[in-house]
């Protein structure tokens, strides 16, 4: 039987692609890159960059066990700062923001499907409270009637930007740790303001016990842009 020759520059490449290490994801959510902690054996960093080894000023945070859960998670106060940067610069150009604000000025007002709940123009949001349910223990968050009345076609007012791990029900807002901030809509649907005048909640966390970081498509691609650049 014939043997087949490997030329050098072949066999140096299979050698090469042999030392490379696949790069693990979080299960359920394949843009989150897991790493073992070199500085805390037994614990791993979570990071939206899939480069080796993680920078942890940029990384989400660590995790004592996998998947993650609220106990086990520390987060990254600098990650966090610069998610709300661009939450903040971006939140107005985020198609889901953008129909969520051409929803709100229409009939079905009170609903705003991913998060989001008319407030009076003349009334500004005010931090979101936690209710009886979430990661309080209840079932359900508070009804738009509870956060400055239900939208109703025609007017302007504020909308919430959230995240997606728990879509809230029919009529409802997402609750207060799943808030990035709120923007503000005039009575066309257009964002008021320099970016929507933006207000961060102050009550987002990164991981609750529905599950951790959930952006949009759009948000999450600007928050890795950012932080390739840092």
């Amino acid at each position: 039987m014939a043997t087949m020759a490997i030329g050098p520059r072949r066999a140096w490449n299979i050698g090469r692609w042999a030392n490379v290490r696949s790069v693990s994801t979080l299960q359920g959510h394949p843009y989150i890159y897991t790493f073992p902690d070199s500085a805390r054996p037994g614990h791993h960093v979570l990071s939206l960059l899939s480069s080796e080894p993680p920078k942890a000023e940029l990384a989400i945070g660590t995790t004592s066990k996998l998947p993650p859960t609220p106990d086990s998670f520390t987060e990254n106060s600098k990650f966090l700062q610069i998610l709300q940067e661009v939450v903040s610069e971006y939140a107005t150009e985020d198609p889901e923001v953008k129909s969520q604000a051409q929803v709100m000025i229409s009939t079905a007002g009170a609903n705003l499907g991913s998060g989001g709940v008319f407030f009076a123009q003349n009334r500004k949001p005010h931090r979101p409270r936690y209710g009886g349910g979430g990661g309080t223990g209840g079932d359900s968050a508070g009804g738009a009637s509870g956060q400055g009345g239900a939208g109703s076609g025609g007017r302007g007012g504020w909308i919430h930007v959230s995240d997606s791990r728990r879509p809230p029900e029919y009529g409802r807002i997402a609750w207060p740790e799943d808030i990035f901030g709120s923007v503000e809509v005039d009575s066309n649907g257009e964002f008021v303001g320099e970016k929507g005048n933006y207000q961060s909640s102050g009550t987002y966390r990164i991981i609750t016990r529905d599950g951790i970081l959930g952006l949009s498509p759009f948000l999450r691609e600007k928050l890795v842009q950012r932080l390739r650049k840092q």
